[in-house]
Formats: structure tokens, C-alpha cells, sequence
């Protein structure tokens, strides 16, 4: 189950958000549902006095296609998506809990991920393999996501909204990469794939997230994570 936050440094009603989620990925409340968190930090607060080191373009471009998907009238912070398919209101707790059992019904695409040697510390590589892809559109096309997460980042605020405060945040993305696509009316997917770290990412936070997505409708169809190390 994916669950990604679009959320900035820069916006004062972003923290508890991060906090939830951070919360929700932690403990893992579902019994029998995996919680993937994907914490992308838009720019477009930058300009507000605070320049969220964590933010990115590729991040409010995602955030962008989806409100043009949705029909929504313009990207907002704090945003939640659910499985690509569906903006959640963060307004209870209860409600998204709600929400993400609901979706935990539908069926999905069967995603693996397993380490395939270590060539370099920086660039390790890993085995895709995903199974039960009727679950999308036959007459569709699906791509097939490669994630780096990073838990434990913090900030201290020192102008913005946020001014004065530390933010501690999980599952920040820190690259995402298209590693593939299925042909119309695939079974299966295979690939062997190589994710390239940097310097200053701390490798014991970090977790690759691999997942399946509907290139017409951005439904989730799939998802699976691991720890790099």
C-alpha cells in the first residue's frame, strides 16, 4: 500500500502531516497491509524565506500530474495520495486508516525485490520480479518505479513559516527512477536494475521502494520495499 505525502519545510500545516505519516509507517496499525511511506517535498515554498534542502522539481512536477489526473484545481500542501488513485483528507486519522483498508481489498500486482550483488558500496543492485499484472488494464502500458528513501532526516527552521521549529521527517525521496515498463497484456515482469547512492545519504536509513504504475490512470497497481543494508 503506497501512501505518498506531498509536503514542504515551508508550509506550517506540513508538520503534522509528516508526523502521521511518519507514525503510520512506523508502526504499521493494519494487520496484514504493508504501509509504504513516499515523503516528496515540493518547491514551490521555497521562495517564502526557507528552502526545504530536501526538496526537488521532479517532486512538484509528480505532484502536478496528478492534480491534472484528478481534475483538482491546483497542487496544496499537505497532500496525500493513496495508491496513485486517490487524494486521502487528512483531516482523521481514523477516516485514512479507513481508507487504506478499503483499498487493501483490491487486488494487486505480486512485487519482489531481492539484493543482486554489490559491485560498488554506492551503486547496489537489485532483482525485480513482478507477478499478476492482470490486475491492470490489458489494453494499457504499466511502468515500473525504483525509489531511494531516506528515514531519520531533521531540519532546524531558521526563517518561514516553520521558523524556530525541528522537523523530523520519514521516508524522504531522496531519486526515483523508471526502470521498465510491461507490454499490453503482460503476466510477469523481470529485471535486474542498479540504484546509484550518494555520499551524504546514510545508508542504514535508506530503503529501495519499487512499484507498478498504471501509465494511463497512475493507479498503483503493485508496490514492495527493502532495506539497502
Amino acid at each position: 500500500m503506497v501512501i505518498e505525502l506531498f509536503t514542504s519545510e515551508g508550509c506550517s500545516t506540513c508538520p503534522p502531516a509528516d508526523r502521521f505519516l511518519s507514525e503510520l509507517e512506523a508502526k504499521q496499525p493494519i494487520p496484514g497491509v504493508e504501509i509504504i511511506a513516499l515523503e516528496e517535498h515540493v518547491d514551490y515554498w521555497n521562495h517564502d524565506g526557507w528552502e526545504d534542502p530536501f526538496s526537488g522539481q521532479e517532486w512538484t512536477l509528480r505532484q502536478q500530474e496528478y492534480v491534472a489526473k484528478f481534475k483538482g484545481e491546483a497542487p496544496y500542501t499537505p497532500q496525500m495520495i493513496l495508491n496513485g488513485e486517490k487524494v486521502v483528507a487528512l483531516k482523521s486519522g481514523a477516516e485514512v486508516q479507513r481508507e487504506i483498508l478499503q483499498a487493501a481489498k483490491e487486488e494487486r500486482a505480486k512485487v519482489s525485490i531481492t539484493a543482486a550483488g554489490l559491485e560498488k558500496s554506492d551503486a547496489p543492485k537489485f532483482e525485480v520480479n513482478i507477478g499478476n499484472l492482470s490486475v491492470g488494464s490489458a489494453q494499457e502500458k504499466a511502468d515500473v518505479w525504483i525509489a531511494v528513501t531516506e528515514d531519520g532526516l531533521r531540519s532546524d527552521v531558521r526563517a518561514g513559516e516553520n521558523n524556530g521549529k525541528t522537523l523530523e521527517h520519514a521516508a524522504v525521496v531522496r531519486s526515483l527512477q523508471k526502470i521498465g515498463s510491461t507490454a499490453k497484456g503482460s503476466a510477469s515482469y523481470t529485471a535486474n536494475t542498479q540504484v546509484k547512492l550518494k555520499s551524504n545519504w546514510k545508508k542504514e536509513n535508506l530503503r529501495v521502494v519499487v512499484f507498478v504504475q498504471d501509465r494511463k490512470s497512475w493507479r498503483i497497481l503493485g508496490a514492495a520495499s527493502m532495506k539497502v543494508s
